[in-house]
Protein backbone atom coordinates (compact mmCIF):
# COMPACT_ATOMS: atom_id res chain seq x y z
CA UNK A 1 0.00 0.00 0.00
CA UNK A 2 1.42 3.50 -0.71
CA UNK A 3 1.50 6.11 1.52
CA UNK A 4 1.20 9.78 1.14
CA UNK A 5 4.29 11.44 2.48
CA UNK A 6 2.80 13.34 5.54
CA UNK A 7 5.03 17.16 5.99
CA UNK A 8 6.04 18.04 9.58
CA UNK A 9 8.05 21.13 11.12
CA UNK A 10 9.17 24.60 10.22
CA UNK A 11 11.05 24.99 7.28
CA UNK A 12 13.64 28.01 7.63
CA UNK A 13 13.55 30.27 4.56
CA UNK A 14 16.63 30.04 2.67
CA UNK A 15 18.01 27.23 4.51
CA UNK A 16 18.60 24.09 2.62
CA UNK A 17 17.69 20.26 4.47
CA UNK A 18 19.48 17.25 4.13
CA UNK A 19 17.03 14.65 2.72
CA UNK A 20 17.84 11.42 5.56
CA UNK A 21 15.67 8.55 4.59
CA UNK A 22 14.98 7.09 7.73
CA UNK A 23 12.81 4.30 10.04
CA UNK A 24 10.81 4.38 13.36
CA UNK A 25 8.88 2.32 15.13
CA UNK A 26 6.22 1.66 17.89
CA UNK A 27 7.02 -1.15 20.17
CA UNK A 28 4.18 -1.50 22.56
CA UNK A 29 4.90 -4.20 26.13
CA UNK A 30 1.98 -3.99 28.55
CA UNK A 31 0.42 -1.11 27.80
CA UNK A 32 4.02 1.62 27.09
CA UNK A 33 5.52 2.09 24.15
CA UNK A 34 9.23 2.54 24.04
CA UNK A 35 11.23 5.23 23.39
CA UNK A 36 14.30 6.94 23.71
CA UNK A 37 15.68 9.42 26.21
CA UNK A 38 18.34 11.15 24.54
CA UNK A 39 20.67 12.87 26.81
CA UNK A 40 21.74 16.25 25.69
CA UNK A 41 22.16 17.69 29.56
CA UNK A 42 19.41 20.40 29.77
CA UNK A 43 18.31 19.67 25.98
CA UNK A 44 17.84 16.23 26.00
CA UNK A 45 14.59 14.87 24.35
CA UNK A 46 12.44 11.66 23.54
CA UNK A 47 12.41 10.14 20.64
CA UNK A 48 10.87 6.72 19.04
CA UNK A 49 13.65 4.86 18.11
CA UNK A 50 14.84 4.35 15.05
CA UNK A 51 17.27 6.62 12.55
CA UNK A 52 18.32 6.65 9.09
CA UNK A 53 18.86 4.02 6.85
CA UNK A 54 22.01 2.71 5.89
CA UNK A 55 23.35 1.76 2.48
CA UNK A 56 20.85 -0.52 0.54
CA UNK A 57 18.82 -1.47 3.89
CA UNK A 58 15.54 -1.79 4.14
CA UNK A 59 13.28 0.39 6.61
CA UNK A 60 12.42 -3.11 8.28
CA UNK A 61 16.14 -3.70 8.17
CA UNK A 62 17.24 -0.01 9.35
CA UNK A 63 14.41 -0.46 12.06
CA UNK A 64 15.97 -3.42 13.67
CA UNK A 65 18.93 -2.42 13.57
CA UNK A 66 18.34 1.00 15.33
CA UNK A 67 15.94 -0.55 17.70
CA UNK A 68 18.99 -2.84 19.23
CA UNK A 69 21.88 -0.16 19.14
CA UNK A 70 19.64 2.69 20.60
CA UNK A 71 17.60 0.57 23.04
CA UNK A 72 18.85 -3.38 23.41
CA UNK A 73 15.42 -4.23 21.85
CA UNK A 74 15.59 -6.75 19.15
CA UNK A 75 12.02 -6.46 17.11
CA UNK A 76 10.91 -7.21 13.67
CA UNK A 77 8.91 -4.50 12.16
CA UNK A 78 5.21 -5.61 11.32
CA UNK A 79 3.47 -3.08 9.29
CA UNK A 80 4.32 0.37 7.93
CA UNK A 81 1.94 2.44 9.27
CA UNK A 82 2.67 5.91 7.67
CA UNK A 83 5.57 8.23 6.13
CA UNK A 84 6.68 11.48 7.05
CA UNK A 85 8.79 14.20 6.42
CA UNK A 86 10.10 16.20 9.31
CA UNK A 87 12.49 19.09 9.34
CA UNK A 88 14.26 20.00 12.47
CA UNK A 89 18.08 20.81 12.99
CA UNK A 90 20.10 18.15 14.71
CA UNK A 91 22.06 19.12 18.31
CA UNK A 92 24.92 20.15 16.30
CA UNK A 93 22.88 22.19 13.99
CA UNK A 94 22.63 20.53 10.70
CA UNK A 95 19.39 20.70 8.87
CA UNK A 96 17.84 17.50 8.23
CA UNK A 97 14.93 16.65 6.81
CA UNK A 98 13.94 13.27 8.10
CA UNK A 99 12.02 11.03 5.13
CA UNK A 100 10.71 8.30 7.68
CA UNK A 101 8.64 5.27 7.29
CA UNK A 102 7.19 4.55 10.57
CA UNK A 103 6.27 1.14 11.39
CA UNK A 104 5.06 -1.04 14.26
CA UNK A 105 7.14 -3.37 15.97
CA UNK A 106 7.24 -6.78 17.71
CA UNK A 107 9.45 -7.02 20.35
CA UNK A 108 11.56 -9.88 20.38
CA UNK A 109 13.94 -10.29 22.82
CA UNK A 110 16.14 -7.59 24.61
CA UNK A 111 20.26 -7.45 25.27
CA UNK A 112 20.87 -4.86 26.73
CA UNK A 113 25.13 -5.63 25.19
CA UNK A 114 24.19 -4.65 21.63
CA UNK A 115 23.17 -1.14 22.59
CA UNK A 116 25.35 1.00 21.46
CA UNK A 117 24.57 4.21 21.89
CA UNK A 118 25.77 5.54 25.31
CA UNK A 119 23.39 9.20 25.19
CA UNK A 120 20.23 6.64 24.19
CA UNK A 121 18.34 5.21 27.37
CA UNK A 122 14.78 3.06 26.79
CA UNK A 123 11.72 3.78 28.62
CA UNK A 124 8.75 2.72 28.44
CA UNK A 125 5.93 5.41 28.70
CA UNK A 126 2.30 5.93 28.77
CA UNK A 127 1.35 6.62 25.05
CA UNK A 128 -0.23 10.10 25.93
CA UNK A 129 2.52 10.78 28.12
CA UNK A 130 4.52 9.66 24.93
CA UNK A 131 2.89 11.88 22.82
CA UNK A 132 3.65 14.71 24.61
CA UNK A 133 6.68 14.46 25.12
CA UNK A 134 8.39 13.26 22.37
CA UNK A 135 10.57 16.00 20.06
CA UNK A 136 9.32 15.69 17.10
CA UNK A 137 5.54 16.05 15.64
CA UNK A 138 5.91 13.24 13.04
CA UNK A 139 6.45 11.49 15.85
CA UNK A 140 3.65 12.29 17.77
CA UNK A 141 1.62 12.10 14.45
CA UNK A 142 2.73 8.26 14.38
CA UNK A 143 1.08 7.71 18.26
CA UNK A 144 -2.00 9.25 17.62
CA UNK A 145 -2.16 7.02 14.40
CA UNK A 146 -1.32 3.81 16.49
CA UNK A 147 -3.76 4.71 19.64
CA UNK A 148 -6.80 5.70 16.99
CA UNK A 149 -6.04 1.93 15.48
CA UNK A 150 -5.49 0.12 18.79
CA UNK A 151 -9.02 1.88 19.71
CA UNK A 152 -10.49 1.12 16.65
CA UNK A 153 -9.47 -2.59 17.06
CA UNK A 154 -10.81 -2.98 20.65
CA UNK A 155 -14.47 -1.40 19.09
Amino acid sequence: MAFPVLAFGQAEPGVVYRDRPCAFGIAERDGLIACVRVDRGDRSYFDLPGGALDGDESEAEALAREFLEETGLAVRGLNRIGRTAQVFRRSTGEPLRNLSGVWTAEVLGYDPGSKVEADHDLVWLEPLVALAQVRHEAHAWAITLWLRSRQNALA
